[in-house]
Protein backbone atom coordinates (compact mmCIF):
# COMPACT_ATOMS: atom_id res chain seq x y z
CA UNK A 1 0.00 0.00 0.00
CA UNK A 2 1.18 3.52 -0.83
CA UNK A 3 0.17 6.20 1.69
CA UNK A 4 0.67 9.84 0.70
CA UNK A 5 0.05 12.66 3.16
CA UNK A 6 -0.22 15.88 1.18
CA UNK A 7 2.58 18.15 2.38
CA UNK A 8 1.56 21.58 1.13
CA UNK A 9 0.96 24.87 2.99
CA UNK A 10 -2.34 25.41 1.19
CA UNK A 11 -3.58 21.96 2.22
CA UNK A 12 -2.68 22.68 5.84
CA UNK A 13 -4.45 26.04 5.86
CA UNK A 14 -7.59 24.63 4.20
CA UNK A 15 -7.72 21.70 6.60
CA UNK A 16 -7.36 24.00 9.62
CA UNK A 17 -10.36 26.02 8.43
CA UNK A 18 -12.37 22.82 7.88
CA UNK A 19 -11.60 21.67 11.43
CA UNK A 20 -12.91 24.93 12.91
CA UNK A 21 -16.32 24.24 14.43
CA UNK A 22 -17.47 27.79 13.61
CA UNK A 23 -17.05 27.33 9.83
CA UNK A 24 -20.58 27.50 8.32
CA UNK A 25 -21.77 24.99 5.70
CA UNK A 26 -21.41 27.31 2.65
CA UNK A 27 -17.78 28.05 3.51
CA UNK A 28 -17.20 24.42 4.53
CA UNK A 29 -18.31 23.26 1.06
CA UNK A 30 -15.99 25.74 -0.65
CA UNK A 31 -13.02 24.77 1.52
CA UNK A 32 -13.72 21.06 1.02
CA UNK A 33 -13.73 21.53 -2.75
CA UNK A 34 -10.44 23.45 -2.67
CA UNK A 35 -8.75 20.85 -0.49
CA UNK A 36 -10.08 18.09 -2.73
CA UNK A 37 -8.45 19.87 -5.69
CA UNK A 38 -5.08 19.77 -3.92
CA UNK A 39 -5.51 16.09 -3.02
CA UNK A 40 -6.65 15.19 -6.53
CA UNK A 41 -3.58 16.84 -8.05
CA UNK A 42 -1.41 14.67 -5.81
CA UNK A 43 -3.44 11.52 -6.52
CA UNK A 44 -3.10 11.97 -10.29
CA UNK A 45 0.63 12.65 -10.21
CA UNK A 46 1.46 9.14 -11.48
CA UNK A 47 -1.29 8.77 -14.08
CA UNK A 48 0.15 7.21 -17.26
CA UNK A 49 0.48 9.48 -20.27
CA UNK A 50 1.00 9.02 -23.99
CA UNK A 51 2.83 11.34 -26.39
CA UNK A 52 0.82 13.57 -28.70
CA UNK A 53 1.68 16.16 -31.34
CA UNK A 54 0.33 19.65 -30.70
CA UNK A 55 -0.05 22.41 -33.28
CA UNK A 56 0.74 25.73 -31.61
CA UNK A 57 0.16 29.06 -33.42
CA UNK A 58 3.83 28.93 -34.47
CA UNK A 59 4.88 25.30 -34.92
CA UNK A 60 4.34 21.68 -33.99
CA UNK A 61 5.55 20.51 -30.61
CA UNK A 62 5.36 17.42 -28.47
CA UNK A 63 2.90 17.06 -25.63
CA UNK A 64 1.14 14.40 -23.62
CA UNK A 65 -2.38 13.17 -23.02
CA UNK A 66 -3.74 10.94 -20.30
CA UNK A 67 -3.38 7.35 -21.46
CA UNK A 68 -5.93 5.82 -19.09
CA UNK A 69 -9.56 6.86 -18.54
CA UNK A 70 -10.41 7.91 -14.99
CA UNK A 71 -13.50 7.01 -12.96
CA UNK A 72 -14.49 8.93 -9.83
CA UNK A 73 -16.58 7.08 -7.25
CA UNK A 74 -17.78 9.10 -4.25
CA UNK A 75 -19.09 7.22 -1.23
CA UNK A 76 -22.46 8.81 -0.51
CA UNK A 77 -23.11 11.23 0.88
CA UNK A 78 -19.93 12.83 2.21
CA UNK A 79 -17.90 11.93 -0.87
CA UNK A 80 -20.03 14.32 -2.92
CA UNK A 81 -18.12 17.16 -1.27
CA UNK A 82 -15.01 16.09 -3.20
CA UNK A 83 -16.60 15.22 -6.55
CA UNK A 84 -16.83 18.67 -8.11
CA UNK A 85 -13.10 19.19 -7.66
CA UNK A 86 -12.37 15.98 -9.54
CA UNK A 87 -14.76 16.75 -12.40
CA UNK A 88 -13.24 20.22 -12.79
CA UNK A 89 -9.70 18.87 -13.02
CA UNK A 90 -10.74 15.92 -15.20
CA UNK A 91 -13.72 17.03 -17.32
CA UNK A 92 -13.89 13.70 -19.16
CA UNK A 93 -14.04 11.65 -15.95
CA UNK A 94 -16.78 9.04 -15.66
CA UNK A 95 -18.66 9.01 -12.34
CA UNK A 96 -20.06 6.11 -10.35
CA UNK A 97 -21.71 6.10 -6.93
CA UNK A 98 -21.61 3.85 -3.88
CA UNK A 99 -24.04 4.31 -1.02
CA UNK A 100 -22.96 2.94 2.37
CA UNK A 101 -24.29 3.55 5.85
CA UNK A 102 -22.66 2.60 9.12
CA UNK A 103 -24.44 0.83 11.94
CA UNK A 104 -23.91 3.08 14.97
CA UNK A 105 -23.78 0.09 17.32
CA UNK A 106 -21.43 -2.23 15.43
CA UNK A 107 -19.75 0.39 13.15
CA UNK A 108 -20.19 -2.11 10.28
CA UNK A 109 -21.15 -0.73 6.84
CA UNK A 110 -24.02 -1.87 4.66
CA UNK A 111 -24.83 -1.02 1.04
CA UNK A 112 -27.98 0.82 0.09
CA UNK A 113 -26.99 1.96 -3.42
CA UNK A 114 -24.47 1.19 -6.14
CA UNK A 115 -24.22 2.50 -9.69
CA UNK A 116 -20.90 1.92 -11.44
CA UNK A 117 -19.67 2.46 -15.00
CA UNK A 118 -17.22 0.01 -16.62
CA UNK A 119 -14.06 -0.07 -14.50
CA UNK A 120 -11.72 -2.50 -16.25
CA UNK A 121 -8.63 -0.79 -17.62
CA UNK A 122 -9.44 2.50 -15.88
CA UNK A 123 -7.97 4.36 -12.94
CA UNK A 124 -10.51 4.64 -10.10
CA UNK A 125 -10.51 7.53 -7.63
CA UNK A 126 -12.55 6.55 -4.57
CA UNK A 127 -13.74 9.63 -2.68
CA UNK A 128 -14.25 9.16 1.08
CA UNK A 129 -13.40 12.28 3.12
CA UNK A 130 -13.23 10.57 6.52
CA UNK A 131 -11.20 7.36 6.73
CA UNK A 132 -12.16 6.26 10.24
CA UNK A 133 -12.46 2.51 10.90
CA UNK A 134 -11.87 1.81 7.23
CA UNK A 135 -14.94 -0.41 7.05
CA UNK A 136 -16.81 1.62 4.44
CA UNK A 137 -13.72 2.17 2.30
CA UNK A 138 -12.85 -1.54 2.45
CA UNK A 139 -16.39 -2.54 1.48
CA UNK A 140 -16.35 -0.07 -1.40
CA UNK A 141 -12.95 -1.32 -2.60
CA UNK A 142 -14.23 -4.90 -2.56
CA UNK A 143 -17.25 -3.90 -4.65
CA UNK A 144 -15.06 -1.95 -7.08
CA UNK A 145 -12.66 -4.87 -7.48
CA UNK A 146 -15.55 -7.25 -8.16
CA UNK A 147 -16.75 -4.80 -10.83
CA UNK A 148 -13.38 -4.96 -12.58
CA UNK A 149 -11.30 -2.20 -10.98
CA UNK A 150 -7.58 -2.92 -11.06
CA UNK A 151 -6.11 0.41 -9.90
CA UNK A 152 -7.83 2.24 -7.01
CA UNK A 153 -6.68 5.38 -5.20
CA UNK A 154 -8.58 6.55 -2.13
CA UNK A 155 -8.81 10.31 -1.58
CA UNK A 156 -9.60 11.40 1.97
CA UNK A 157 -9.46 14.64 3.94
CA UNK A 158 -8.38 13.08 7.23
CA UNK A 159 -7.51 9.48 8.10
CA UNK A 160 -7.21 7.56 11.35
CA UNK A 161 -4.37 5.07 11.90
CA UNK A 162 -6.98 2.36 12.59
CA UNK A 163 -8.54 2.83 9.16
CA UNK A 164 -5.18 2.81 7.42
CA UNK A 165 -4.22 -0.45 9.16
CA UNK A 166 -7.54 -2.04 8.21
CA UNK A 167 -7.04 -1.17 4.56
CA UNK A 168 -3.44 -2.41 4.66
CA UNK A 169 -4.80 -5.78 5.79
CA UNK A 170 -7.79 -6.00 3.46
CA UNK A 171 -6.63 -4.12 0.35
CA UNK A 172 -2.83 -3.91 0.30
CA UNK A 173 -2.89 -2.90 -3.36
CA UNK A 174 -4.77 0.32 -2.54
CA UNK A 175 -3.19 3.77 -2.77
CA UNK A 176 -4.26 6.38 -0.20
CA UNK A 177 -3.90 10.16 -0.54
CA UNK A 178 -4.96 12.20 2.50
CA UNK A 179 -4.42 15.67 3.89
CA UNK A 180 -3.71 14.39 7.43
CA UNK A 181 -3.32 11.29 9.57
CA UNK A 182 -4.99 12.12 12.90
CA UNK A 183 -4.48 10.71 16.40
CA UNK A 184 -7.10 7.96 16.32
CA UNK A 185 -10.74 7.10 17.00
CA UNK A 186 -12.90 7.81 20.04
CA UNK A 187 -15.40 5.38 21.58
CA UNK A 188 -17.96 6.28 18.89
CA UNK A 189 -15.45 5.68 16.06
CA UNK A 190 -15.16 9.38 15.27
CA UNK A 191 -11.74 10.65 14.20
CA UNK A 192 -9.91 12.74 16.82
CA UNK A 193 -9.22 15.64 16.49
CA UNK A 194 -11.01 15.25 13.16
CA UNK A 195 -13.56 17.80 12.04
CA UNK A 196 -16.87 16.27 13.11
CA UNK A 197 -19.36 14.60 10.78
CA UNK A 198 -18.26 15.64 7.29
CA UNK A 199 -21.66 15.03 5.69
CA UNK A 200 -23.56 16.97 8.34
CA UNK A 201 -21.18 19.91 8.12
CA UNK A 202 -21.24 19.81 4.34
CA UNK A 203 -25.04 19.87 4.04
CA UNK A 204 -25.96 21.67 7.27
CA UNK A 205 -27.74 18.69 8.83
CA UNK A 206 -27.37 17.02 12.21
Amino acid sequence: MALTVVDHPLAGALLSALRDRSTPPPLFRLLAKRLALVCCLEATRTLPTAPVAVETPLTTTGGVRLATPVVAVPILRAGLGMLEAVTELLPEVTVGYVGLERDHATFEPSFYYSKLPPLAGRTVLLLDPMLATGGSAAAACTALAKAGAESITLLSVVAAPEGIRHLEETHPELNIVTAAVDEGLDDHAYIVPGLGDFGDRLFGTS
